[in-house]
């Protein structure tokens, strides 16, 4: 800690090769670590540890910290340091984030972001969150209950988003200033949402979807987080994890994986918006990968559910499962051929794979459609069950079967293929086990190129 900080004496030289030296914290003092551009990772990983105590501020080539007692007396450093770093990078520039979408993970989404909005330097402490307005019963619209209780009474009941989350029903307005868009609504409503925005945002907006489901035309699948680049123009990373919402918001552990393509600095910039001591997130350099583990997922977990329903135990569930990822990576890697093995054991694969065919909605609904015989409808359950979430795993097994179907695959992945029959109604819930007959021929996806 030097009084003239751009002096030679006050950086931590790291010789190639090496991604940082040491640092050395002195209580209640600001303390400062400059480190080369490569090395990232350094301040995202102390993050984890020193933000419940220590406010920081992150730039293109240095860190700062400080305790909250220290940081009025240390702002003027803190803008010196800003100045003496690149003033076009993504990282050193204040960003506005608005969440679209307030159903369950939306608003937990928006808990999460918003307590770090108020820690760190880089964000603006107000997080907007575009809410499809709705009358509750007490006749009350929901953005004002949001705003005036600071909680989403419908869809997170009894938990506090935080003070600076601020609920607005008009889509225009909540992105009007925004520069970092978090798309979180179900994934049939994207397309007329993204044709909404079309010529009203930032020109340097960057999004990230956590939205699980695709879209299904003509030419092919299209991923929710491809449909958001092209209409809007916009850099879309995606994350996805084991990650069921209601957990979160009370703060257990978990994890979630972000996926991106190119640019790992804003892959990064999004690590350091959602993580928190309980939420940790790892960036992945495959965003289809990522995309389609959290997509496919819901369809394994339907099959869980039937299973469960039905009360085959235990080892049949796990069966399923694991017979579900195997289709998950052949259908992956079959239609984007870039799609990584590796992928499949970060948070957004095995582990969402698991947790989602544990506890998640998907498996709830279809065991209660399948100790029904399948004379309840999914629409119906849905409704009944989940006051006004959405299930995103018959929509996802109909746009698979469609694909699937199209392309003549309907051989190669029974269990995909089944879920389906048995949530259109055309089969049993106790088809679930009867596929297995038929065996994919998972051979195929080395030379998946000749599919497309």
């Amino acid at each position: 800690r030097q009084a003239n900080i751009g002096s030679a004496d006050t950086c931590l030289a790291s010789p190639p090769g090496c991604a940082f030296g040491f640092l050395y914290i002195i209580p209640s003092t600001p303390t400062f670590l400059f480190y080369p551009s490569r090395s990232r990772s350094i301040p995202l990983l102390l993050l984890h540890y020193f933000s419940p105590t220590y406010t920081l501020f992150v730039s293109s080539s240095s860190f700062f910290m400080a305790p909250p007692a220290a940081m009025e007396e240390t702002a003027p450093t803190i803008n010196l340091l800003s100045n003496i770093n690149d003033g076009n990078n993504a990282a050193s520039q204040i960003s506005r984030v608005t969440v679209v979408g307030s159903g369950n993970w939306g608003s937990v989404a928006a808990k999460l972001i918003a307590s770090n909005t108020l820690k760190l330097a880089s964000f603006h402490d107000e997080v907007r969150m575009w809410v499809f307005e709705e009358t509750l019963p007490i006749g009350q619209k929901l953005t004002e209950v949001i705003n005036q209780t600071n909680e989403n009474v419908k869809y997170l009941p009894g938990i506090k988003l935080g003070k600076n989350v601020v609920a607005d029903p008009d889509l225009d307005n909540a992105v009007r200033d925004a520069n970092m868009l978090v798309f979180v609504t179900p994934h049939q409503f994207m397309e007329g949402i993204c044709k909404r925005l079309v010529g009203k945002l930032k020109e340097d907006v960057v999004a990230i979807s956590l939205i699980k489901g695709m879209e299904v035309k003509m030419e092919g699948p299209h991923m929710i987080s491809t449909l958001i680049s092209e209409q809007l123009r916009v850099n879309c990373c995606v994350l996805m994890g084991a990650n069921i919402a209601n957990e979160i918001a009370v703060e257990k552990f978990s994890e979630a994986t972000v996926g991106y393509r190119e640019n790992r600095e804003v892959a990064e910039k999004w690590v350091q918006l959602f993580s928190t001591p309980y939420f940790v997130v790892t960036p992945v350099q495959d965003v289809e990968g990522v995309e389609l583990c959290g997509t496919l997922k819901n369809v394994v977990a339907l099959a869980a559910g039937f299973v469960d329903g039905l009360e085959m135990g235990n080892n049949t569930k796990a069966a399923i499962m694991r017979i579900g990822l195997r289709e998950m990576r052949a259908f992956s890697k079959l239609l984007f051929s870039s799609v990584k093995d590796s992928t499949f054991f970060e948070s957004c694969g095995v582990a969402d794979l698991i947790t989602t065919c544990l506890g998640g909605r998907n498996r709830r609904v279809a065991e209660a459609f399948a100790k029904n015989g399948g004379k309840r409808s999914f629409d119906e359950l849905e409704a009944e069950m989940l006051q006004g979430q959405k299930l995103q795993g018959v929509s996802t097994a109909r746009e698979v079967y469609e694909v699937l179907r199209h392309r003549g695959w309907l051989q190669l992945f029974p269990l995909f293929a089944t879920v389906h029959e048995i949530s259109a109604g055309r089969l049993p819930p106790s088809a679930i086990v009867e596929y297995s007959e038929h065996k994919p021929n998972c051979s195929l996806v080395e030379g998946s190129a000749q599919y497309f």
